[in-house]
């Protein structure tokens, strides 16, 4: 009984980690094909937002990025244990929190494996007002992002809501 319900759980969630990995990707090798069939040129711009290829070889919206080997290879290592670290809260967590934290782990999945097949994660979305530019992100940066501000979000109600109801 336990076994199936586990199966059928980790299939689930299996399943979603693959789907955010898969939609991800797709972004990502559709806005590389259309970067080499326009020469690098913006693929799409506008008033606010720009769809324009780079390659970020630092985390998150291109912070921390190094020209050294040994630096970038430290970071993937760091990425890797986070991933592994993010299995393992996944296992232990129930419910919402289980949801998100899968949010996070496929955008996770979907830059650590560009880290490894191309050196770097292709980012292409570029907001923007008049010349200030936010940082250019990915669909996994946004899998990322709201998984990681919804845990926070979760975490703050939780903590909120136990010490009520100690007092």
């Amino acid at each position: 009984m336990i076994i199936k319900k586990l199966n059928k759980n980790f299939l689930i969630n299996f399943l979603i980690v693959l789907s955010l990995f898969f939609i991800d990707r797709f972004s990502k090798m559709y806005v590389i094909y259309l970067d080499k069939e326009f020469f690098g040129s913006e693929i799409f711009y506008s008033k606010f937002l720009n769809i324009r290829l780079i390659w970020n070889e630092g985390v998150a919206f291109g912070l921390f990025s190094f020209s050294e080997k040994y630096l970038y290879n430290l970071i993937s290592i760091i990425i890797a244990i986070v991933i592994f670290l993010l299995l393992f809260m996944i296992i232990k967590s129930k419910g919402l929190k289980r949801f998100l934290l899968i949010f996070i782990l496929g955008g996770a999945i979907g830059n650590f494996y560009d880290r490894l097949v191309y050196k770097a994660v292709p980012d292409f979305i570029d907001f923007h007002i008049n010349d200030f530019h936010w940082f250019i992100f990915n669909i996994a940066d946004i899998f990322i992002s709201i998984g990681v501000f919804f845990v926070l979000l979760y975490e703050i109600i939780d903590n909120n809501s136990e010490n009520n109801e100690k007092n």
